[in-house]
């Protein structure tokens, strides 16, 4: 990817220092995203609000998100990733700002509002940044360090948290204005990467809420809808109840716990992103789709026996399904895409898997007052295991179709996905094997 000249190229920052910033961006927008839910114990305590107002202010966030998403995710593609991801990260900053102040229940839907849009505005961004600042080779780096940031993100956010909850006596006030001063950071850090996207035309059109991906990248977006479903829904359940459910169903009194079982299964996934590499994207959405049913089979097993024990263990196995599917998917489809259109695709991803965190655990949280946390448990664990069988059956069926890798697609495919898949991949091969952003 060529940058868009600058008279002040001079201040720029080079290609690795640019990907090591949009890493870094990914890894704190998301350990923001989790931070908050090893609090809403303490957040319940302080203001008395039930378990279901729990899954409220955490379905706010996701509303935020998906709205931003669906009127912003392409906006980079007019405008330019660093202004895009300018505004995203002062936004992130002043959603940590409201909950560093927080006073009431109010306040923390404020907060996470627009945290939501924050990140609903940068995640696109960063994924097709960190495409674009990969090693010129090796495109599918930055799909990769997208998946596997997000999971390190959100499972140092829901540790660190945890762990302070034991230690500290405001872990709210702490965490919130430290990173605060880390996304202003950020956004000065920004604004001296390259620019890898022209300003044009368009960026009306682009605000209207819409999903659209384009029609060389569709087989492989729709191939990807029923791994992504299954592995963000168990991520929802995790990020909305697991605290809960640790304390009440598993009867675990330490503070702490509830927040190292969603640091687990992140860190899994972050190991099912980078073990993903070792398998085609296929054969890596095959076998993610295995671990995600074992893991809500072993989750259900855990609740039945009230084994934390084991449901560490359920946690860590669908961690494992949920990094290995969303990579793979990411990968299948960002080999198809070209960097005009990148983000809108990234972005159509991105509302399938949020819609996937949000709905379900939300109505497991509207469920839980009258039936109780355990039941409440078993119906949300066993909605994943079913999507995990539909999704394992439906890969299962893709691979049987043909061998997997790049010529196999493009010799299946029409003389158009062919010319999209090829444009692709030899974008990262031009300038005769020179660095264009040194």
């Amino acid at each position: 990817m060529t940058p868009v000249a600058s008279g002040h190229n001079h201040r720029r920052l080079g290609r690795p220092a640019a990907f090591t910033v949009l890493a870094l961006a990914t890894v704190v927008m998301m350990a923001t995203a989790s931070a908050p839910s090893p609090l809403y114990p303490l957040y319940r305590e302080r203001w008395d609000f039930s378990v279901t107002m729990v899954t409220v202010v955490f379905a706010v966030y996701v509303i935020g998100l998906l709205g931003a998403l669906l009127t912003l995710g392409s906006l980079s593609d007019h405008l330019g990733r660093r202004p895009v991801l300018l505004t995203a990260l002062l936004l992130a900053a002043a959603s940590t700002t409201i909950f560093w102040t927080a006073d009431g229940v109010l306040s923390l839907v404020i907060a996470r509002v627009v945290q939501g849009v924050a990140t609903g505005t940068a995640m696109c961004s960063l994924a097709a940044g960190s495409v674009e600042f990969s090693p010129a080779r090796r495109p599918h780096v930055g799909t990769t360090v997208t998946v596997v940031g997000t999971s390190v993100g959100l499972a140092a956010g829901a540790a660190v948290v945890g762990l302070l909850v034991q230690s500290i006596p405001r872990p709210d006030m702490f965490v919130f204005s430290v990173l605060t001063f880390v996304f202003l950071i950020l956004a000065v850090t920004v604004v001296r990467i390259p620019e890898t996207v022209a300003p044009r035309a368009g960026v009306r059109a682009a605000l209207r809420p819409r999903v659209r991906v384009l029609h060389g990248a569709r087989p492989p977006f729709l191939a990807a809808v029923p791994t992504l479903v299954a592995g963000w829904s168990v991520t929802g359940l995790f990020l909305a109840l697991t605290p809960s459910v640790v304390t009440g169903v598993l009867h675990v009194t330490w503070g702490a716990a509830g927040g190292l079982d969603i640091a687990a299964l992140f860190l899994a996934s972050g190991m099912g992103g980078l073990w993903s590499l070792r398998h085609a994207a296929r054969s890596a959405t095959l076998l993610g789709a295995v671990f995600l049913a074992l893991g809500a089979a072993g989750l259900a097993v855990a609740i039945a026996l009230s084994s934390p024990v084991t449901f560490a263990g359920g946690s860590v196995v669908a961690g494992l399904g949920a990094g290995l599917t969303f990579n793979g998917n990411l990968r299948a489809i960002g080999e198809i895409t070209m960097a005009d259109s990148r983000s809108e695709v990234f972005s159509a991803v991105y509302v399938v898997s949020y819609a996937a965190l949000s709905l379900p655990s939300l109505a497991a949280g509207l469920l839980a007052p009258s039936w109780g946390l355990k039941a409440t448990s078993y119906l949300s664990i066993g909605f994943v295991g079913v999507l995990s069988l539909i999704a394992l059956i439906h890969a299962g069926r893709s691979r049987a179709d043909g061998p997997t890798g790049h010529a196999d697609r493009i010799g299946r495919t029409g003389p158009v996905q062919a010319a999209v898949a090829c444009r692709s991949t030899c974008e990262w091969q031009r300038h005769d094997g020179k660095d264009p952003l040194m």
